[in-house]
């Protein structure tokens, strides 16, 4: 195993270029807004808030909106964390069956505004989005611009490798240190949250080790012998034996890619070739997959491509390039930017 964990080991799609930038620098130059596809009812039990937050985590508000509401922590729902570092607008739900809603608007500061505050029927699922919309601004840009805007529209056209980056690992991957003492020593954690952190970063690192095999072999955007492939926007798989010129169309397209395992019970979907490439990349980390079986986690799988939905760029001012693109829920911003070269945060000198 590697005890390391390091992102920035493992392979890009595309030869990295000369360019670097900061990221990050303030948190209004990292702003994602979710996008839910769907409009809440207007009645039933679950209030369905709208929130942008500025330097807060998303299990903070989470926390926040159960104490104000006088609910468990459990019965608020979100649809996915966001990051600190950004300034952010997503939704909440708040189950209160029978209850009025609390005065929101008291917990209104210069970290946190209520943008829209709704009922609806049901609760927001984790994953429950249309899309996340990004804006980024890349200061202190070192590099030809050029190059950059040539990578940008490989980038537009082809996609980039869906890894999970290092905020799904935690400061230092201490999320997948404390994964490896639950899976191969035992190692209890009476936090349920905190417990499925852990699993959540250990079936995201054998993730991320599949696909860097599929890459060093030039098929994470392609189909082979025996793949499970997934329709784009969906989480919808089908296993392919052969591979014909419409499937090749398909993949081309971005319409369908080739899939990597979220680890746990069940069959892996694959045969062949890709059962082949899989079962190889992974076999150092057999405690770690039957710990996750035994742990109760269900296989599942992940496109190993990320599209790049209305990427454009523009250059504010000199030395500062900024981005706007579109990503599928759970799919990390970072994971494009790598592609394009190495960007640092200035507090945290983190790479991506």
């Amino acid at each position: 195993m590697n005890p390391s964990y390091q992102i920035d080991e493992l392979p890009h799609a595309f030869p990295q270029l000369p360019i670097s930038a900061e990221i990050r620098t303030v948190p209004e130059d990292f702003v994602v807004d979710e996008e839910l596809g769907f409009s809440p009812t207007g009645e039933g039990e679950h209030a369905f808030l709208h929130i942008r937050k500025r330097g807060m985590n998303t299990e903070d508000i989470a926390r926040i909106l159960a104490r104000q509401s006088n609910v468990p922590r459990k019965a608020v729902s979100y649809a996915g964390l966001k990051d600190r570092n950004a300034v952010t607008s997503q939704y909440f739900s708040v189950h209160l069956p029978g209850k009025n809603d609390p005065d929101w608007q008291d917990m209104a500061d210069s970290s946190l505004e209520f943008l829209s505050i709704n009922r609806h029927r049901k609760k927001i699922r984790r994953g429950g989005l249309q899309k996340n919309a990004f804006r980024l601004l890349l200061r202190g840009f070192d590099g030809n611009s050029e190059l950059a805007e040539q990578r940008l529209a490989q980038i537009k056209s082809s996609g980039v490798p869906n890894y999970f980056t290092a905020q799904r690992f935690g400061h230092n991957a201490n999320n997948l240190h404390h994964a490896d003492e639950m899976l191969m020593n035992g190692r209890r954690i009476k936090d349920r949250f905190k417990r499925n952190i852990y699993y959540s970063a250990a079936r995201s690192w054998l993730f991320n080790l599949l696909l860097a095999e599929r890459i060093r072999s030039n098929t994470w955007n392609k189909a082979i012998q025996g793949d499970s492939m997934m329709l784009s926007g969906s989480r919808s798989c089908f296993h392919i034996d052969t591979i014909d010129e419409e499937i090749r169309k398909r993949v081309d397209e971005l319409d369908i890619s080739p899939t990597g395992p979220l680890w746990g019970r069940g069959s892996s979907m694959l045969t062949a070739e890709a059962a082949e490439i899989e079962t190889a990349s992974l076999s150092d980390w057999q405690c770690w997959k039957e710990g996750l079986e035994k742990a109760g986690q269900q296989m599942a799988r992940r496109s190993l491509r990320m599209p790049v939905a209305d990427l454009s760029w523009n250059w504010p001012e000199e030395n500062q390039l900024e981005l706007k693109f579109s990503l599928l829920p759970g799919c990390y911003a970072t994971a494009v930017l790598r592609e394009l070269g190495e960007f640092s945060e200035p507090e945290r000198k983190q790479s991506f």
